[in-house]
């Protein structure tokens, strides 16, 4: 298929439902030494103070930045957490953010891989999909990513525990499945989980779209009580998302509401803790796709999502 539009073969959606209107390293510096007061020999008056200060060659002085390295239980680590900014308080302290960046640039490259069946409560589907492109070769994995980052680093600055499911390249060269991006988000114990995509229909089918879960109990899949929080996170998200990039709501589905419920995807499925999926537009519309390919606009993209969750959480 050309046009792959989720991280599942989508069929159309369930549902509509309407609703009322580059990553901060941080660095830890010495102190300053504590200025000494030396009596001088009797036959000089007064007190000479001595303040060291630290050397910027030094060494000892100075310690090197301290990177904290994703925990990994097998060789291709499955999550990539990051320190929390320093200084959180109120409703945001202590909470932690899985974002999922939809696909993987090497899925290509992994089909035999991808294409593989796992279980998602209700019925098999495959593991991942390949995305979509723009017509110019773009790919959404590449967009996902990209977002999924900014998106990080604004979180980060609120303070809060930030978790992607994967950052592709050699240490996660395919994949995640499914099965396993919505585990990542339980296991952290996520206050929200969001995952980026971009469609990849029709040209003049335009705008974002936000997909909640719609409430689904089989096998391992339970979603009743996340169904609540999570169309909250999706309503903060919609229309923040609106409000920092002025996109319009799909017009395509959703009833102009940019809000739609699914009863079929795995990463929403199998989740146990409030999760949503945002399309931010249609990468086979070249309007959408002007904006798509900007770095400025996909700031904003980020911008939007992080109001939404900040909001959702409380901050």
């Amino acid at each position: 298929m050309a046009n792959v539009r989720y991280d599942e073969s989508p069929p159309s959606p369930e549902s509509s439902s309407s609703v009322s209107p580059d990553r901060r390293w941080f660095t830890r510096r010495s102190g300053l030494a504590v200025g000494a007061a030396v009596l001088a020999p009797t036959l000089m008056a007064g007190w000479v103070l001595v303040q060291l200060t630290t050397g910027a060659g030094a060494d000892d002085a100075r310690p090197p930045r301290i990177v904290m390295p994703a925990a990994a239980t097998s060789p291709t680590p499955a999550s990539s957490p990051s320190a929390a900014a320093p200084g959180a308080k109120g409703p945001l302290a202590g909470k932690t953010v899985v974002i999922d960046p939809g696909h993987n640039t090497g899925n290509f490259k992994h089909t035999s891989e991808i294409d593989r069946k796992v279980d998602i409560g209700t019925n098999l589907k495959e593991c991942d999909t390949t995305g979509t492109t723009t017509n110019s070769g773009y790919m959404e994995a590449e967009f996902s990513l990209d977002v999924s980052r900014r998106l990080r680093t604004v979180l980060e600055a609120k303070g809060l525990k930030v978790v992607l499911t994967h950052e592709a390249g050699t240490a996660r060269p395919w994949g995640p499945c499914i099965d396993e991006r919505a585990r990542i988000g339980n296991e952290a114990a996520a206050d929200a989980v969001v995952s980026v995509h971009a469609d990849g229909v029709s040209s003049g089918n335009r705008g974002y779209h936000v997909i909640l879960p719609a409430k689904v109990k089989g096998g391992a899949a339970d979603t009743a009580k996340i169904v609540g929080p999570s169309r909250d996170l999706g309503e903060r998200i919609g229309s923040n998302f609106a409000r920092t990039t002025g996109s319009a709501p799909a017009n395509y589905l959703g009833s102009g509401t940019g809000l739609v419920v699914r009863d079929d995807l795995g990463g929403l499925n199998l989740s146990t803790r409030p999760k949503v999926f945002i399309e931010c537009g249609n990468m086979r519309d070249a309007k959408d796709a002007a904006l798509l390919t900007s770095p400025e606009w996909r700031q904003k993209a980020a911008q939007g999502i992080a109001d939404g969750i900040v909001g959702f959480l409380g901050g």
